[in-house]
């Protein structure tokens, strides 16, 4: 169980980190050697934890200072001196003048987004049931909220969800698992937001609303009366899959 701690809890993973660099201390590292240290080893040790689990900020940008204190050849007790290159330049690729070193932070999200879209695109694995039923029962991991007194893998798992849903698109076959609104199923990959028209009362409507059932093609009467014309000429530009009948991410 988490505790209402969490960098008390995640504290751990600091602890073997800085056991690691102080079992280096006494060795003559090149920087060849740091690096791969600090990529195939230090870096390695938060993965499986982050995950499941968003990592406090403080606990992550603790973490960082010792990797950084390591790479300038501060190590074990000895972390004061001069970082000549802060860790955010660090981490960005070696042709942009970093050392390719793992932003935690984008990582962190980055593993938890990967369990995201596990979530939506493998709705019957044992665990996207379990989510489901407990905090969507009635739509899908992009549509789902927060929900009443999440556990705090839930709650990490959703703090990735625009990740998810920034990199992902609908293939419409039938649309009966769509919704019209906050779902990308444009053919640019955005989404029709309530908060860009008043158009509440689709809220729960369901994409299969706007195809004729004897053509298989868009309805436009129905779209017409619905939307600006901006908005459909997207809608009416968004391919449908004729020979495919299930709705696939």
């Amino acid at each position: 169980m988490v505790g209402r701690s969490k960098k008390a809890t995640f504290n751990f993973i600091k602890d073997r980190i800085w056991r690691k660099i102080n079992s280096w201390s006494s060795k003559c590292l090149s920087k060849a050697g740091r690096e791969v240290l600090i990529k195939s080893v230090l870096q390695a040790i938060p993965s499986y934890v982050m995950s499941i689990f968003l990592i406090p900020d403080s606990l992550i940008d603790a973490i960082e200072k010792m990797m950084n204190s390591f790479w300038w050849g501060h190590s074990g007790s000895n972390h004061k001196g001069i970082h000549w290159m802060s860790w955010e330049k660090l981490s960005v690729h070696k042709n942009s003048g970093g050392m390719g070193f793992k932003d935690l932070t984008a990582f962190n999200l980055a593993m938890l987004g990967k369990q995201g879209w596990k979530i939506q695109s493998q709705p019957d694995s044992l665990v996207s049931r379990l989510f489901k039923a407990r905090y969507f029962p009635n739509s899908n991991f992009l549509s789902s909220s927060i929900g009443h007194n999440p556990s705090f893998v839930w709650r990490s798992i959703s703090k990735a969800k625009f990740l998810v849903r920034a990199g992902s698109r609908w293939c419409i076959g039938s649309g009966a698992n769509i919704h019209v609104l906050d779902e990308p199923w444009l053919t640019d990959g955005a989404c029709i937001s309530t908060s860009d028209i008043n158009l509440s009362f689709l809220k729960d409507v369901m994409l299969e609303h706007l195809i004729d059932d004897t053509t298989k093609e868009w309805n436009h009467d129905v779209i017409s009366s619905l939307f600006d014309q901006q908005t459909v000429e997207k809608i009416v530009k968004t391919p449908l899959v004729q020979q495919v009948n299930t709705d696939r991410l």
